[in-house]
């Protein structure tokens, strides 16, 4: 009976419950849009406040910050001097180690320049030196071999017999008077017989022979013959003559029929 009773109740009281929801949810909307007004109030206070400082700040004097304006333009011009003095200074400063450094490679190049001069002159003074030295070696050599060669001549000049030493013979056998002549030139009868075979090839020991392609004439072959003359008038018939040239001839070339005879059978000309 109780849980029935008991059952009824909540029945009823659902019941109320449920007619009175609209109300509440009214109450809540109209709480919601109170509190909602009064923030929207309490906003719009606040931004008018704000406003309003604005304003009232704008209205204030300025003089303060004019001062302070024209103390920092002071500031900042002080400062931009100081900078610009300090450009400038550096900028002397640099201008003038640029200076120094340019009149330093002048000065270099200058010494650089006056020391290949004198390089060069140095240069041409030895040259001109040593060309000298070679020019008076070769004057100097020169003089000793005119030198030598002088004494040379006057060596065979010397050693060589005059023409006039041998006998005078018009005639007779060649070969008996070209013997009979060595010993006035300085030689002994053992050179006879290397003449004999020299004027037997040249010549066969005839006065009158005559190399026609060449123009060679008498006993020595002389070329030309008119070179007997120096030792008679009559060298195209008289063996003497032509004899006493041959040997002076040979002397004087060869130092002895021997050594003209080797000459010529090595070379097959005397």
């Amino acid at each position: 009976m109780s849980r029935n009773v008991g059952r009824h109740r909540t029945s009823r009281l659902s019941g109320v419950q449920l007619l009175r929801r609209p109300a509440v949810l009214t109450s809540a909307a109209i709480a919601t849009v109170s509190m909602s007004a009064t923030a929207y109030a309490s906003t719009s206070g606040a931004i008018g406040a704000s406003k309003t400082d604005a304003l009232t700040r704008s209205a204030l004097p300025t003089a303060p910050a004019t001062a302070n304006s024209a103390a920092d333009t002071a500031a900042k011009a002080a400062l931009m001097k100081r900078a610009a003095a300090a450009r400038g200074s550096v900028t002397s400063r640099s201008m003038a180690r640029q200076t120094s450094l340019a009149a330093a490679a002048r000065a270099n190049q200058a010494a650089a320049q006056k020391s290949g001069t004198a390089v060069r002159k140095a240069a041409a003074a030895k040259q001109a030196a040593a060309a000298k030295k070679i020019a008076a070696a070769k004057q100097a050599a020169a003089a000793q071999r005119a030198a030598a060669a002088r004494q040379a001549a006057a060596v065979t000049k010397a050693a060589t017999p005059p023409a006039t030493a041998a006998p005078a013979v018009s005639g007779g056998n060649p070969q008996a008077i070209a013997a009979s002549m060595l010993s006035s030139y300085g030689w002994n009868s053992g050179q006879m017989s290397c003449l004999v075979s020299l004027w037997n090839k040249e010549s066969g020991w005839n006065p009158s022979a005559n190399n026609a392609s060449s123009g060679a004439y008498g006993i020595p072959q002389s070329l030309p013959g008119s070179k007997m003359a120096s030792a008679g008038a009559d060298w195209r018939t008289n063996p003497a003559t032509q004899i006493k040239w041959g040997l002076g001839y040979i002397k004087s070339s060869y130092g002895s029929p021997c050594g003209a005879w080797a000459h010529s059978q090595a070379t097959n000309w005397y």
